[in-house]
């Protein structure tokens, strides 16, 4: 944004925050070659999950438990 003549530009608070963010992004790209990002969280296996049951070559089907336990 360009200040208009004889008005001096304002620096905001979330102004500052957000160079700030910007230069600490550029530096962390810098440093790893790549964004890095710390939302992926580390899955549990208790969690019932049929594409990697499938992967592993688990069968879930109910009946073939059953008639082994007799």
């Amino acid at each position: 944004m360009k200040p208009k003549k004889g008005k001096k530009l304002r620096i905001t608070e979330a102004d500052y925050m957000l160079a700030q963010r910007r230069a600490s992004r550029i530096l962390e790209i810098q440093e790893h070659g790549r964004p890095v990002s710390y939302t992926a969280l580390h899955k549990s296996k208790k969690v019932y999950d049929r594409k990697r049951l499938k992967k592993a070559g688990i069968i879930t089907d109910d009946l073939l438990f059953s008639s082994k336990r007799k």
